[in-house]
């Protein structure tokens, strides 16, 4: 099961009946870059884009798959990718970064920078958030000079940690960042070397290779709990690129009825009981427009927790169309897991467009698209109704 945050408050004078009573062994030691839903209890982490973080129901929980579905040319699902690898490199989690085309060490020195400037949405390192809540605290202290001496009450887990962090596209993150992290590589061709040909349980050799290493450094980690970590818990963030095509050795993309048709599908059967045993979370692109087998993008989408779709408006018409002028492409939300309730967080619309500035990458609802529409909807019935008029008009001259 993904991870569950527990925690509760020991009854003291003044304390509502609302609280209760939990051993001090059962609460979820705070983990950085990490913090409990208000929603259903399960631990989140942030997918380093804070406005998918909102569309998604405030982050990604932990123990769980996010499947981003290609643009047709693989642009911006590349940077959905690496902004969660560089959110984890913030944060101090563990990387695990798998391809069969990148080089993992160069996809890692190609990250977005993280912006630590108060003028970019007050992005600021540890040292200097600790500094400016105390600041804060006081000057609020000066004006409700009667709360001085109520106690301080922690509100969850992950308080004093960041959650959430904008980066600069047009920067990379800096070598010194990237030696602070602990971080595994998985290479296709590197492992084909090494390593002979081997083909097991219907599965081609690059899955059944990438699944071996991805349990290997789950255990000997610590990650799944057997074996407690040394030092305090910490995240593993499992990033794989372009599953499903060909450099995988996978042939989903080249035919109807490919000859390794559930090759694909028993990964991802086994990597979700992976992430369900451990603390970590995995992202995995897809190019899903070249998967002419629509059934098995079905049951690939069955076997994920989230799945978001880009479509680019590059080389289509939408390209020129006013209506877009202001994006590069819509997002589709096509699933969201239901955890520990019957019903899914899933944003009240479902106008998602992205658009990528200078800097920045966001997501927004897309407001122009929908005025826009109703405003030449409301045109048209009113040139309907104006027609309509005249000819009423003519009919009773006649």
């Amino acid at each position: 099961m993904a991870a569950l945050a527990t925690g509760g408050a020991t009854p003291s004078d003044g304390a509502t009946s609302f609280q209760r009573k939990v051993p001090a062994s059962s609460r979820l030691a705070a983990i950085a870059g990490t913090r409990p839903s208000v929603r259903h209890g399960q631990l989140l982490l942030s997918s380093g884009l804070p406005s998918l973080d909102c569309v998604l129901g405030g982050g990604l929980a932990v123990g769980t798959l996010l499947l981003i579905e290609e643009d047709k040319y693989g642009i911006y699902s590349n940077l959905l990718f690496k902004y969660f690898l560089a959110e984890g490199i913030v944060c101090g989690h563990n990387l695990f970064v798998a391809s069969a085309k990148e080089d993992p060490a160069d996809i890692l020195k190609e990250l977005p920078a993280p912006l630590f400037d108060d003028g970019h949405k007050n992005q600021v390192d540890e040292k200097e958030t600790a500094i400016k809540s105390k600041q804060e605290s006081q000057e609020s202290m000066k004006i409700a000079w009667r709360y001085q001496n109520l106690p301080k009450i922690e509100v969850s887990p992950a308080a004093s940690a960041r959650f959430g962090h904008y980066y600069d596209v047009s920067k990379t993150v800096s070598p010194e960042l990237l030696q602070s992290i602990k971080w595994h590589r998985f290479f296709l061709p590197e492992e084909m070397s090494l390593h002979p040909e081997i083909k097991t349980c219907n599965m081609t050799y690059g899955y059944t290779r990438l699944l071996q290493s991805i349990q290997r450094i789950i255990y000997q980690e610590g990650f799944d709990g057997s074996s407690p970590q040394k030092k305090q818990k910490n995240i593993l963030r499992i990033g794989i690129q372009s599953l499903g095509s060909v450099l995988w050795g996978d042939d989903v993309c080249c035919a109807d009825n490919p000859e390794d048709i559930h090759s694909l599908t028993k990964f991802l059967y086994v990597l979700r009981g992976l992430l369900r045993m451990s603390l970590s979370a995995c992202i995995i692109t897809v190019p899903a427009h070249l998967i002419q087998n629509k059934a098995i993008m079905e049951r690939v989408t069955n076997l994920s927790d989230t799945v978001v779709g880009l479509e680019s408006f590059i080389g289509s018409e939408r390209e020129t169309n006013p209506l877009y002028k202001d994006y590069q492409g819509l997002i589709h939300v096509h699933q969201i897991p239901r955890l520990n309730s019957l019903i899914c967080d899933v944003s009240g619309t479902k106008d998602l467009a992205f658009r990528l500035k200078r800097k920045l990458f966001t997501i927004e609802v897309a407001e122009s698209l929908r005025t826009q529409f109703l405003s030449l909807h409301q045109g048209n019935i009113y040139l309907k109704r104006k027609s309509d008029c005249i000819c009423l008009q003519t009919c009773q001259t006649q």
